[in-house]
């Protein structure tokens, strides 16, 4: 009888011990288990937040466009683009460039500059009223060499910021000796804000830029080809872009020569063309000098040109000192690449050509 009472209570303690032990296991991957989903969850919030933390710092380090970014005020400068002024110096720095018809068929540039520093800008040539109107939309301090009545009267009463180089000294504004007057007066944009400074003119950039410059490639995928383009302003006087497309950009050509810069010689390039037609006519001002009137402030008929292709837009300006909006046929602003930009305002008659 005592053994079989010892034999059941031997086995009694070892169904015990084994209960325990099993409950013991169970507990400890139990344990086990759950410092794993720890550590995972923990994991997904670190790589959570990481990941947000890359997102955040990429949106933060996002690039923006370069072309008038700066907060100093841009200059607009006057340049001569007669035949015997050619090459002009400050075509390959400028951000933006404008092309209007005046007198006896020729056409006139004016350079929009933000914060370059360049020796020689020029040569310098005297104002045309219509050209206020983009000096003002571009809050530009306005650099001339002499001017029309017309403009002398606007630049008075539309309270125009500017210089006029007939008026400054010889240090300041001078004639080179390798052009003859009146096609060789340059100057430079050290001096430019020397002056600018002396009379008191605001020299940080207010409003926003005429132009909606984006980093993403403008592509325009539905819009004709245009490899060439050309841009007839008198019988003598055309213009001619040909597309690049390894440097995604277009040389310019006027009066049939490459256009190049003045001392280095480089070709002078653009990555955007817009195109607006606008109607001029000869002033009747008694003086018998055939300057010319643009009729601009309305809707005009254009183009714009980028990477190969043109699409048509409408540019609106509301008056002299407003913007002008571009927008495609559908309503919208276009965006425009980043980089440089010509903006041909031609005869509202002109024979534009797109080549292949």
């Amino acid at each position: 009888m005592r053994g079989s009472r010892a034999k059941e209570k031997g086995t009694k303690g070892t169904k015990i011990f084994v209960i325990v032990l099993i409950l013991l296991i169970i507990v400890a991957a139990v344990l086990f288990a759950m410092k794993v989903l720890g550590e995972k969850n923990n994991t997904e919030v670190a790589n959570t937040n990481a990941t947000s933390e890359n997102q955040t710092a990429v949106e933060e380090i996002k690039p923006e466009p370069k072309t008038l970014s700066g907060t100093k005020r841009p200059i607009a400068v006057m340049i001569d683009n007669h035949v015997d002024a050619m090459p002009q110096a400050g075509l390959l720095e400028a951000d933006i460039i404008y092309e209007i018809i005046v007198e006896g068929g020729e056409t006139r540039l004016m350079l929009i500059l933000q914060d370059k520093d360049l020796d020689k800008i020029g040569p310098i040539r005297s104002s045309r009223h219509y050209f206020l109107d983009y000096a003002l939309e571009n809050d530009a301090i306005y650099v001339h060499y002499g001017w029309s009545p017309q403009a002398k009267s606007d630049i008075s009463s539309l309270g125009v910021d500017n210089i006029n180089g007939i008026y400054e000294s010889s240090t300041s504004f001078w004639r080179v000796s390798d052009k003859y007057a009146p096609h060789n007066a340059v100057t430079s944009t050290e001096n430019i804000m020397n002056i600018a400074n002396r009379k008191g003119y605001r020299t940080e950039k207010k409003g926003e830029n005429v132009l909606n410059y984006v980093v993403d490639e403008v592509n325009l995928e539905n819009g004709k080809t245009a490899n060439t383009v050309t841009i007839p302003y008198s019988d003598y006087n055309t213009v001619k872009y040909e597309y690049d497309a390894d440097k995604k950009e277009y040389v310019r050509y006027s009066r049939g020569k490459k256009q190049v810069d003045w001392d280095s010689e480089k070709t002078v390039t653009t990555k955007n063309i817009i195109i607006e037609k606008a109607k001029n006519s000869t002033l009747n001002d008694g003086t018998n000098k055939g300057r010319q009137t643009l009729d601009n402030v309305k809707e005009l008929d254009g183009y714009y040109i980028t990477n190969g292709k043109a699409i048509p837009i409408t540019c609106t300006k509301s008056s002299r000192k407003e913007k002008t909006v571009y927008k495609d046929l559908e309503g919208n602003e276009i965006n425009v690449n980043d980089g440089k930009t010509f903006i041909q305002i031609c005869p509202i008659n002109a024979d534009i050509e797109f080549g292949e």
